[in-house]
C-alpha cells in the first residue's frame, strides 16, 4: 500500500507516479489479440470453436453455440422471489434514468429562409459482453442491454464466456428481463471478433458495449472504427474523500468493494485526518479475512491501493482531477462543495450514506465507466453509445440566393471549381 503526505518533499514525484500508473494491458496482449482477430476474420466459426475450446475448455459443437432464450426465461422464472424483485426493481430504475437521456430530434428555419437540423436513430445491432469466469454478473446484462433497448436498437446479442460450458443462471434471467434476443456461449477476443467481422452462424453488429478482461478490451481497441465501440475499459478503480466524521469499518469496506475485482483494481483513500487514516487501515486488515474474496482483494490493496493524507479537504480537488478516477464517493458533511468543484470523475456518490456499491446495482445510472483516468475526456455508458445523429438541411431559391455567392467564393479559395459550379448553376 501506498502511503503520499502532501507536505512531504517528494510527494508530486510521486503522486504524479501514481496517476501515470494505469494498470492497462502490455504489448504482449495487444499482439495477441491481433492474432486472434486475424484468426477469427479469416477462419470464422471453425476459429471461434478451436480458441473456446483453448481457453474455455469445452466444444461448442457439443455444448451448444446458442443459448435459447427459453432457457433464460426459465431462469428467470426459477428465481427466488426477492432476488427476482431484486433485478426487476434494478432494471426499472435503469430505464428510468436512460429515459431521460434520449436526445430530442431538432429543426429550425433561419434567418435565411435555410432549414436544417438533426434526427436521431438507433444502430441496427449491438453487441453485449458480458464477463464470465471470474466475473459472472447479471448487472452487466442490465446495464448494458437497457440502453440500448431505449435507445430502440432492434437486435441485441449477447455474448458470454462460459468456462467448461457452464453458464450462470442468473446472467440468463437478466438477458431475459433486458430483452436480449441471442445468447452465444462465446467470450474473449474471439467473441468481439466474432460480433465485429461476422460468420457463418453469428451476423455481424455496429456497435460492442461492455467490460471484460484485458484481453476484451484490448480487441474492442482494435476494432474501434468498424464497429462503434462505448471505451477501452481497464482494471477498476475508486478513489473515497472521507474525513474523520465517518465509521472508518464503512470506508475500508468501500475501498475493498473494488479491490475485490480483480488484482489489479486500486483503491485510494484521501483524508484530512491521520488518525481516521490509520483507522481505516486497521479497518481493512479486520475485514479482509473475512471475504471470500480475499485473495484477490489482499493482493489489490497490498499492490496498488493507496492512502492520501491532505492538510484540507479542499486540498483534494487538484489532485481528484488528475487522478480522474472511475468511482468517486465524497464521504463529508456537505458533498456538493468538493462536487461543484471536480470536473473529472467517471460517477460520483455523494455523502456517507451512498456507497459505491448501490450504483453497481440499482442507483440508476450506469456502471460501465470510464477507467485509467479516461474520465478526463469520456463519459460512462449511456443511451448515446446505441444512437447517432444524421444532420439535415434543405434550402430553397430564395435561400440559395442568400448563401451562394459566398460558397462560390469560398469553393474558388479552396482550388474546388466542381464546388463552386454546383452552386453557381443553382443561381442561374
Amino acid at each position: 500500500m501506498i502511503r503520499l503526505d502532501t507536505w512531504d518533499a517528494d510527494f508530486e514525484a510521486r503522486f504524479a507516479a501514481l496517476v501515470d500508473d494505469r494498470r492497462d494491458s502490455d504489448a504482449d496482449v495487444s499482439r495477441d489479440v491481433a492474432a486472434i482477430l486475424a484468426r477469427v476474420r479469416a477462419g470464422g466459426d471453425a476459429a471461434v470453436a478451436e480458441l473456446t475450446s483453448r481457453f474455455d475448455g469445452h466444444d461448442l459443437d457439443v455444448t451448444g453455440w446458442r443459448v435459447d432464450l427459453a432457457d433464460c426465461h426459465a431462469a428467470l422464472d426459477g428465481l427466488a422471489p426477492d432476488l427476482r424483485s431484486a433485478l426487476e426493481l434494478a432494471a426499472a430504475r435503469i430505464t428510468a434514468y436512460h429515459q431521460a437521456q434520449r436526445p430530442a430530434d431538432s429543426e429550425t428555419t433561419d434567418a435565411a429562409g435555410v432549414r436544417m437540423g438533426a434526427r436521431w436513430s438507433a444502430v441496427d445491432a449491438a453487441g453485449l459482453y458480458v464477463p464470465g469466469g471470474r466475473a459472472a454478473y447479471p448487472s452487466s446484462v442490465l446495464m448494458n442491454a437497457i440502453p440500448a433497448k431505449v435507445a430502440g436498437v432492434g437486435r441485441l446479442v449477447m455474448v458470454t464466456p462460459t468456462p467448461g460450458g457452464e453458464i450462470n443462471s442468473l446472467v440468463l434471467a437478466a438477458a431475459a428481463l433486458a430483452g436480449v434476443d441471442e445468447v452465444w456461449r462465446i467470450g474473449g477476443a474471439q467473441a468481439v471478433a466474432a460480433l465485429a467481422y461476422g460468420t457463418d452462424k453469428i451476423a455481424p453488429v455496429d456497435a460492442i458495449v461492455g467490460p471484460g478482461n484485458a484481453w476484451v478490451a484490448e480487441a474492442k481497441r482494435q476494432l474501434y472504427g468498424r464497429v462503434g465501440i462505448d471505451m477501452v475499459a481497464g482494471p477498476s478503480e475508486i478513489l473515497v474523500v472521507a474525513d474523520s466524521e465517518n465509521n472508518a469499518d464503512w470506508i475500508a469496506a468501500d475501498l475493498l468493494s473494488q479491490a475485490e475485482h480483480d488484482p489489479t483494481s486500486q483503491s485510494i483513500l484521501m483524508t484530512d485526518n491521520a488518525e481516521f487514516a490509520e483507522a481505516v487501515i486497521g479497518a481493512v486488515e479486520k475485514l479482509l479475512p473475512t471475504l471470500g474474496t480475499e485473495k484477490v482483494a489482499r493482493e489489490s490493496w497490498d499492490t496498488y491501493g493507496a492512502i492520501i493524507l491532505v492538510k484540507n479537504l479542499a486540498d483534494t480537488v487538484p489532485l481528484i482531477d488528475r487522478l480522474a478516477p472511475e468511482h468517486l464517493e465524497l464521504a463529508v458533511n456537505k458533498p456538493e462543495i468538493l462536487f461543484s468543484k471536480v470536473k473529472h470523475a467517471g460517477s460520483v456518490f455523494l455523502g456517507r450514506y451512498t456507497p459505491e456499491a448501490i450504483g453497481d446495482y440499482l442507483g440508476g445510472p450506469n456502471h460501465v465507466l470510464p477507467t485509467g483516468r479516461r474520465a478526463r475526456f469520456a463519459s460512462g455508458l449511456s443511451v448515446l453509445d446505441f444512437m447517432k445523429r444524421t444532420s439535415f438541411l434543405q434550402c430553397d431559391a430564395a435561400a440559395i440566393a442568400n448563401l451562394g455567392p459566398s460558397a462560390i467564393a469560398l469553393a474558388g479559395a479552396e482550388g474546388l471549381p466542381a464546388h463552386a459550379a454546383s452552386v453557381r448553376a443553382r443561381l442561374s
